[in-house]
């Protein structure tokens, strides 16, 4: 049995009201709502069809059809239309990000709070890998007699820091000559790629230094050897989910939020996606507690690497085309976020 034009539309109906109301539909009722030009009993014969595509299914209590997860694949994949938010929306993803450009963790925690916002639904972002990413900029901090703070700033835009113990007797222009010749030297680069004769260089170019330098490396050994799949992980609109008539059964929203509060999960089931924008649909979802639910995530990235991924978790029946389109917008707007973040370091 083959999709025509006709089975499309009545599929595209099924879906489309089911989204707007949560309620299963009849044949009648799609004759009144959408002038498809055909009787009910046609379209009732169309349903039988599609039932026996896997495409819908028959709640046990009801006369009316739902999509199944096979049907919102088939919605995604072939028959939805690729959307744009509006101007009102747009406006709202770039001004409102564009104020918290300080700091990437700032960024991307005020990320997650307006994609719950604007979708209505459950946020997850996951930060950049703090072990993963190359050098970008030293500078120090004078702290007190004999200390300083060692800021570093990697090429994905975070920020770590690190106590060191200078003697009393460097001054803050010798501080500043060494990170001056780490800016110049290692930019792009990560400490296994420090080879003996980049070593040599610095060594040479600050032989009185050597002491200062050698410090510096065991500090930037501290910061940058780190476990590579450490990464923050940011949650928001988690209510959203008691809202949705799905999730009324209080068991069902337990085992949710029980994996809420489990990092490792989180990043399990959004680092199960392809790297660009990518849809899974309830019993696609790897881990069974999300199996009622769709996941619609894309990366985001610095100069071509992939650094994080943000996406939005709700229920099957969600509006696909609107929610692909506010994820999309919000990840090129954080790319463009980070790319001019790290161009004006």
């Amino acid at each position: 049995m083959q999709m025509d034009e006709r089975k499309n539309k009545i599929l595209q109906a099924i879906i489309q009201d089911y989204i707007a109301t949560a309620e299963p539909i009849g044949s009648r009722t799609i004759a009144r709502k959408f002038d498809l030009g055909i009787s009910p009993a046609t379209i009732r014969n169309e349903m039988a069809d599609l039932e026996d595509l896997g495409l819908i299914e028959q709640p046990h209590t009801s006369a009316g059809r739902v999509p199944s997860d096979a049907g919102y694949r088939y919605y995604v994949d072939c028959l939805m239309e690729p959307s744009e938010p509006d101007l009102e929306l747009k406006n709202a993803i770039e001004n409102q990000t564009f104020r918290r450009i300080r700091e990437i963790q700032e960024v991307v925690t005020y990320t997650s709070k307006l994609l719950s916002k604007l979708t209505n639904l459950t946020s997850v972002v996951i930060g950049p890998q703090k072990g993963k990413s190359n050098f970008g900029q030293m500078y120090f901090l004078p702290y007190q007699p004999g200390k300083a703070i060692m800021v570093i700033v990697k090429e994905n835009g975070t920020v770590e820091n690190q106590l060191v113990d200078i003697g009393d007797d460097v001054t803050v222009e010798e501080l500043q000559q060494v990170a001056n010749l780490f800016n110049q030297k290692m930019p792009g680069q990560s400490l296994n790629t420090v080879n003996r004769s980049l070593l040599r260089e610095i060594y040479s170019e600050l032989h009185k230094q050597r002491t200062l330098i050698d410090t510096t490396l065991e500090m930037m050994e501290r910061i940058f050897v780190l476990d590579d799949n450490e990464s923050d992980v940011y949650l928001d609109g988690t209510l959203n989910m008691l809202n949705q008539p799905e999730f009324r059964d209080l068991e069902k929203v337990k085992n949710l939020f029980r994996v809420f509060e489990e990092n490792q999960y989180l990043k399990k089931l959004m680092h199960s996606s392809h790297e660009g924008l990518s849809v899974t649909i309830g019993g696609e979802n790897k881990l069974k507690e999300f199996q009622n639910c769709s996941v619609i995530s894309a990366t985001y990235q610095i100069n071509g690497e992939t650094i994080g991924t943000i996406g939005v978790i709700g229920p099957t029946r969600m509006d696909y085309a609107k929610v692909v389109a506010v994820v999309d917008s919000m990840t090129r707007s954080l790319n463009d976020i980070l790319i001019n973040r790290n161009r004006m370091r």
